[in-house]
């Protein structure tokens, strides 16, 4: 694409955003001037984004936004990512028993409102979450809530202190990660209930009232160190500095997201001032980023690991031998150094970088001979066919391709069935593929976040209530799936570490997943931004620290 169309392409972008910058700081601004020095403007393809409820929001871009916006109980420690430190929580302690948590508050915390932040609001945005039951609810379910028990089960027992009782004797490390999530927010019980609806939000609810849900999808209720101003779908969503913030105060007054999907664009913006950060350069622009002078890069590993899948259906996928060999016919160095470059870093293990039990193990170079060797003892010697169901973006078309070409020298011919994100993730949730190409991002940062999702499999019937990668892929492992389901009660961490070792061991050996990658969030800064650093998740791509020069 030349550089001339690319401009005309973004000069309606550039111009929006002066006008953006125009209508937050009140002042008069050129139509491309610099961005304002107590203003961050970032560039990132925000159209995931389509409610701010936490108790519903269960995608990418707006968990940074609740992230920012919002606190919880107990935060990810991102210095040392293994443990947890207190957010609205002073202190805590574990019974003896393993069932029960006290939660200490911190004194005189307000929300954004002007409202007193008490542990009754904490434990009636743990009642609001399982009641109104969203995608992420089950991060809580978990521990045994229901409807029916969610007030008894997470109470306040006086203004600044809350009870949390679990089902089962868990590992606290297990527990206190999943309330880091953004499922966990403090909302403001007294702001979202002046919005709340008398009418239910669905004829199978049985409440009497929609929790505020109508209202908390596009407004704000928090009492993180930004709060949200304004967001429209698909084009900006604008986070203000929160004066009521109990912490440090943000440098910034306030953080701007334009909507810009194309990498090339949001490069051109980045080098012309009309944005200080840009989110989603791919490898050749953020190359080119890198090496201008004015500007910097910044990265960070994320919980998101990707994967090609063997459908355990498929009775030649399904020979131990032929998962082997897959595991030899990736050229894992070229696609290191070219399709992931700054983007990811090759990753044979399941878990992310800096989870709890962590395996460090790259075993498997290219090696057609040993390949050759693998699906002539699985009585294969000529090879065989499969086909390969392909999201259509990059770098995972890229990826597909690469190890089409590869297996290919090894007899191993690939169809590849390229599809949008919802056609290839529906066949494959169907059990419908042979191979699968996919990415798991972490749904908290725990190790049984990924351990359940790739190492059990309680029941591998079609008609299975619970469906993980590995019931996708029909990789039936009774035992596998128990040792999964011991390693959440053993409460010594060391010892929990070992288990998960363990078992991401044995998904190396034996697993029908070649792991490929760990994803890497790299953005572009201009020169003058400082502090900038992207977290482990992207709710933990904290902003309150950042200035500019």
């Amino acid at each position: 694409m030349n550089r001339e169309k690319i401009n005309s392409r973004i000069r309606p972008l550039l111009a929006g955003a002066a006008f953006t910058l125009l209508l937050v700081s009140g002042g008069v601004a050129p139509a491309f001037a610099v961005t304002p020095a107590d203003t961050l403007v970032q560039a990132w393809a925000i159209d995931d984004t389509i409610t701010l409820d936490p108790a519903e929001s269960f995608e990418l871009s707006p968990a940074e936004f609740i992230g920012n916006a919002y606190d919880m109980l107990v935060r990810l420690d991102i210095a040392d990512t293994t443990k947890v430190k207190g957010g609205v929580a002073e202190s805590w302690t574990v019974s003896d028993d393993g069932l029960t948590y006290t939660f200490k508050l911190k004194p005189g915390i307000k929300f954004a409102s002007g409202n007193p932040l008490t542990a009754e609001d904490v434990a009636w945005s743990f009642e609001r979450a399982v009641k109104l039951d969203k995608s992420p609810a089950f991060i809580l379910t978990q521990f045994g809530l229901t409807g029916d028990n969610v007030t008894e089960k997470a109470k306040a027992v006086d203004e600044g202190t809350f009870v949390f009782t679990v089902d089962k004797p868990y590992a606290p490390s297990f527990v206190l990660n999943c309330l880091t999530a953004t499922v966990g927010a403090v909302i403001d019980k007294k702001l979202v209930m002046e919005h709340a609806a008398s009418t239910k939000p669905s004829e199978d609810y049985k409440y009497d009232t929609d929790f505020g849900y109508a209202w908390l999808k596009t407004n704000y209720a928090g009492s993180g160190p930004f709060k949200i101003r304004d967001w429209r779908a698909n084009e900006i969503l604008v986070l203000e500095r929160n004066d009521n913030y109990y912490g440090d105060k943000p440098a910034l007054a306030r953080v701007i997201y334009r909507h810009v999907k194309e990498s090339a664009t949001q490069r051109l913006m980045l080098e012309a001032g009309d944005v200080d950060v840009a989110r989603n350069l791919e490898p050749g622009d953020l190359d080119a980023v890198a090496k201008n002078g004015d500007l910097a890069t910044t990265s960070a590993p994320k919980g998101t690991v990707y994967y090609i899948s063997l459908n355990q259906k498929n009775p030649n996928l399904a020979k131990p031998e032929v998962r082997e060999a897959f595991k030899y016919l990736v050229d894992y160095d070229a696609i290191g150094a070219t399709l992931l470059k700054g983007i990811g870093e090759i990753r044979q293990t399941y878990q992310a970088k800096g989870v709890l039990g962590a395996l460090d193990s790259n075993p498997y170079k290219f090696d057609v001979a040993k390949a050759k060797e693998l699906l002539e003892k699985a009585g294969l010697k000529d090879g065989l066919s499969v086909t390969f169901d392909v999201r259509n973006t990059q770098p995972v078309t890229g990826i597909a391709e690469s190890f089409q070409q590869t297996a290919s020298q090894a007899g191993v011919k690939i169809e590849i069935i390229p599809g949008d994100g919802k056609q290839t993730l529906t066949k494959y949730r169907a059990r419908n593929h042979d191979m699968y190409i996919g990415q798991w991002g972490m749904d908290y940062w725990d190790p049984n976040s990924n351990a359940e999702a790739f190492t059990s499999n309680p029941d591998n019937g079609d008609d299975a209530s619970v469906k993980t990668l590995a019931w996708r892929n029909a990789w039936d492992i009774p035992e596998l799936t128990a040792q999964t389901k011991a390693a959440l009660l053993e409460r010594d961490a060391d010892k929990r570490a070992e288990l998960y070792r363990k078992l991401q061991q044995e998904a190396l050996d034996t697993s029908p997943f070649v792991m490929v990658f760990q994803q890497i969030e790299a953005a572009g800064l201009r020169g003058n931004v400082q502090n900038y650093k992207l977290g482990p998740s992207m709710d933990t791509n904290f902003l309150a620290t950042v200035t500019k020069q």
